[in-house]
């Protein structure tokens, strides 16, 4: 093992070790011989790693890969229970090995291990099959609930902020934590039935330590979420998470208010839209009037700004 002797050669001794931390687990759960590229992993450790009196440079390779992979493979068996059960576990496993094989970690936090699922399914299909779009709606929503559990805040508006102004010209921001999601599939209902199922067995049993495999059990799958076209809002209140189902008026106006229209053109928006009950100026107001006293209570409405929030590091 040659010795580090500047920053530049910490940084390609870093990416190397990244290299073979990173290179996936033989059927065995075991770091593999040889790397995609036919290049000799044990001949790599050694040029890296020191041997001790126990254990070979390869032997101390392997710890940390398969703690690598046990504890990210882990991480999105936490984050997405509903995709997991929707695939069932062989299929799951297979897509987020691939997955993780394309997108490794590139963060501090596993918060945002899963931020690209949704790409990579729909740039590769095959690894939900026949259930590839109920299965993007679910990365989709399950991802919106990692957001809304910890994504940033602002304040949201007060009545002073708004006294006076006119609908016309009048606009909102919206919290960058909530999330609005229009769906083809029931997948609230799915995954509700997914976590009250408490002998579906569902998650892999698998270990951020290097004495332990993931051990695939057999899983008891709910039915497949119904086609349905859903209108959701994933949101936080008072440091819990919730999802809620919208009237498709009310997420059109919502969608509008967050694209930077003015609440009268929002407004008008959600009107085209409005049963025939509602399409008089009476019923409709008193639906506008009960949506915004439900949105203002659970904090969705901020004051309105042109500048693109901030990215945020969230520690957890």
């Amino acid at each position: 093992m040659s010795s580090v002797r500047s920053q530049a050669e910490l940084k390609e001794f870093q990416r190397q070790m990244a290299g073979l931390l990173f290179q996936p687990l033989n059927t065995a759960w075991k770091t593999r011989k040889k790397t995609p590229g036919g290049d000799d992993i044990a001949a790599m450790a050694a040029s890296l790693i020191k041997p001790n009196d126990r254990l070979s440079s390869f032997e101390r390779l392997q710890i940390y890969n398969r703690c690598y992979w046990f504890r990210v493979l882990d991480s999105l068996y936490d984050d997405f229970p509903g995709l997991l059960a929707l695939l069932g576990n062989r299929k799951f496993l297979k897509l987020v090995t691939a997955y993780l094989i394309r997108h490794p970690s590139e963060s501090f936090t596993l918060r945002n291990l899963g931020s690209r699922l949704e790409n990579f399914l729909l740039a590769e299909p095959e690894y939900a099959g026949e259930r590839q779009q109920a299965a993007l709606d679910m990365v989709r929503f399950e991802w919106a609930q990692i957001v809304a559990f910890d994504g940033p805040a602002r304040k949201p508006v007060s009545a002073r902020e708004i006294q006076g102004q006119h609908p016309e010209s009048l606009r909102f921001g919206l919290q960058p934590y909530l999330t609005l999601l229009a769906l083809d599939h029931a997948v609230d209902h799915y995954l509700l039935a997914v976590k009250s199922d408490e002998t579906a067995g569902l998650r892999s049993a698998a270990s951020n330590t290097s004495e332990k495999t993931p051990i695939q059990k057999s899983t008891r799958r709910p039915a497949a979420p119904k086609k349905e076209r859903v209108y959701l809002a994933v949101h936080r209140y008072e440091n819990a998470l919730f999802y809620k189902r919208l009237e498709p008026e009310a997420f059109v106006l919502l969608t509008a208010l967050k694209t930077g229209l003015t609440l009268e053109s929002a407004c008008n928006k959600a009107l085209k839209l409005a049963k025939p009950t509602r399409k008089n100026s009476a019923a409709f107001q008193l639906k506008l009037a009960e949506w915004f006293a439900d949105w203002s209570s659970l904090g969705w409405l901020t004051p309105y700004t042109s500048d693109k929030p901030k990215k945020t590091k969230t520690i957890l």
